[in-house]
């Protein structure tokens, strides 16, 4: 077993793992987390996209102590303290983009790090930008024109 001090959504925890454990496992066992979506367990679907330390990265394939240290965004954390939606999540579900919901965890913190380092992408970005993350369910529509409304909204909020 290790200890690993990791930082989740703004909350300090450290845990007892295993070497081998996956950070999608202690952050669904250990921390009780289950909105990052274990899919294909490759690193190809997306369902289980976080942000550590700010960028993108596929919790099923790092392991937890590879993140000891580390500041990890997952999806229960885009919500406000007072439980408000964040404006990618309002969006999500103003344009449907969103069906069965398995894989927009991923989405939605996917489409945060695109608006976070681009205010202001264009619906070609989007597409390339979200490339990484599988629906089988919406046909895609429904999430690109969520990103590109959640963009306008965050981009009016900041003030640019």
């Amino acid at each position: 077993m290790m200890d690993v001090t990791v930082t989740v959504n703004g909350e300090r925890h450290r845990l007892d793992v295993e070497p081998r454990r996956t950070l999608a496992d202690a952050l669904r066992e250990d921390l009780g987390l289950t909105g990052t979506h274990l899919g294909c367990e490759h690193g190809v679907c997306g369902a289980c996209t976080v942000l550590v330390d700010g960028e993108p990265a596929r919790a099923c394939l790092m392991f937890a102590v590879q993140a000891d240290g580390c500041s990890v965004t997952t999806v229960e954390g885009l919500a406000g303290e007072d439980g408000a939606l964040h404006p990618v999540q309002e969006a999500f579900v103003a344009h449907h983009g969103l069906q069965c919901g398995f894989c927009t965890p991923g989405m939605l913190i996917s489409a945060l790090h695109l608006l976070e380092t681009d205010p202001d992408p264009n619906r070609e970005t989007i597409r390339a930008e979200m490339s990484g993350n599988i629906c089988r369910c919406t046909g895609y529509a429904g999430i690109i024109d969520a990103i590109e409304a959640a963009s306008t909204t965050m981009r009016g909020a900041s003030g640019h």
